[in-house]
């Protein structure tokens, strides 16, 4: 099922226009405050009538101003996720999850014991949402969005109102989401560390356009974009298999480069886990360095160097099929003779990695 967008809309000092696709999984629209995303997902729910615009879902048009048709928002299908959960204070959760199937107009939507047990709420069935933690009440919410039936879920910024705390707890929920369950997602976001573990692909918007779109691998490793991203949050993903929980408290994983070593992580042998990798992280040698404390050593090879305004350069780094980034001075680069194509070795520590930068690899 594929979402396809093309919008124009004029504010007093802001001016949309966005022309992307979203295809089944995770689409994340992705960039700073202020560059237009929910402006986008407003548009696409129906919330909001651009100037001028054409939106189709899986060949049904939703939107077309040229030719007079916008189906007002309880004909789109879509089910939409607030920042806050939106719950109705005098229902049970069990009330609230129930109104969403009544209102998909079926007198059905999904298995409600199937969407308590994906969320993990079944102990919250009885209770009112006043009861409820912020990642409880987004559960909750995404349950009762889900039995609405809809063709699409739509998120803007679920986890934007949580703390660190709630937020590691309720990305689980979301990765079992994006595998399990055949609904794609148009999933809002600012946050890179957000999108880097759940979206499949990535539409990153500067300033009320698009400044490019495409698997979440590919956009979040292009070198030429760190500047967008911020310098401090740009890196790049890896998958990994867990291959053994070393007696020492360490998870051994395997990559296209050699193993990786990071603090455990409690998922059984052969899981396939995404490795977010900051660039700052990284450090290259040209030859396999000796008596250095990290333990993470990999074989890589020299891609694309975008030198910075100032002292910085960034250096892609492929590591068998993927792509790593490294955070160097443009001094580094010379005195080390980086050029595309030379075999390197990329070295990072095994704490460098945080847990939150570790997720479930989509399916």
């Amino acid at each position: 099922m594929t979402l396809s967008v093309a919008l124009q809309h004029a504010f007093a000092s802001f001016a949309l226009d966005a022309v992307f696709e979203a295809p089944s999984g995770v689409t994340a629209l992705f960039g700073r405050s202020g560059s237009g995303k929910s402006t986008v997902v407003n548009a696409v729910a129906g919330l909001l009538r651009p100037d001028r615009g054409r939106i189709t879902l899986d060949g049904l048009t939703l939107l077309d101003t040229d030719a007079g048709i916008s189906l007002p928002p309880h004909r789109r299908g879509m089910g939409y996720v607030f920042q806050d959960g939106r719950l109705f204070p005098h229902l049970t959760v069990r009330q609230n999850l129930l109104y969403g199937r009544w209102f998909s107009g079926k007198g059905q939507g999904a298995d409600l014991s199937r969407i308590v047990d994906l969320l993990g709420i079944g102990a919250l069935l009885d209770r009112r949402p006043g009861a409820l933690s912020g990642g409880e009440k987004q559960r909750v919410a995404i349950g009762r969005a889900i039995l609405s039936n809809p063709r699409i879920l739509l998120m803007d910024e679920p986890l934007a109102a949580l703390d660190e705390a709630r937020k590691a707890e309720i990305l689980p929920y979301l990765e079992r989401l994006r595998d399990e369950w055949n609904l794609p997602i148009l999933y809002v976001s600012h946050s890179v560390a957000e999108v880097a573990r759940l979206a499949t692909t990535v539409v990153l918007m500067e300033a009320g356009r698009v400044v490019t779109a495409g698997p979440a691998a590919e956009v979040l490793s292009d070198p030429a974009i760190a500047p967008t991203l911020g310098l401090r949050e740009a890196g790049a993903m890896i998958t990994a298999r867990v291959t053994a929980q070393e007696g020492d408290g360490l998870t051994r994983l395997e990559t296209g480069g050699g193993p990786v070593f990071l603090p455990r992580v409690d998922v059984p042998d052969g899981a396939v886990l995404r490795l977010r990798i900051l660039a700052q992280d990284v450090m290259v040698a040209t030859e396999r360095p000796t008596g250095i404390s990290a333990l993470n050593i990999l074989q890589a090879r020299v891609g694309t160097i975008h030198l910075g305004d100032g002292p910085g350069a960034m250096v892609q780094l492929r590591v068998g099929d993927e792509v790593m980034l490294a955070r160097l001075t443009r001094r580094s680069v010379a005195a080390l003779d980086l050029k595309p194509g030379r075999e390197v070795y990329a070295v990072l520590k095994a704490v460098s990695v945080a847990q939150e930068n570790v997720g479930r690899a989509p399916w």
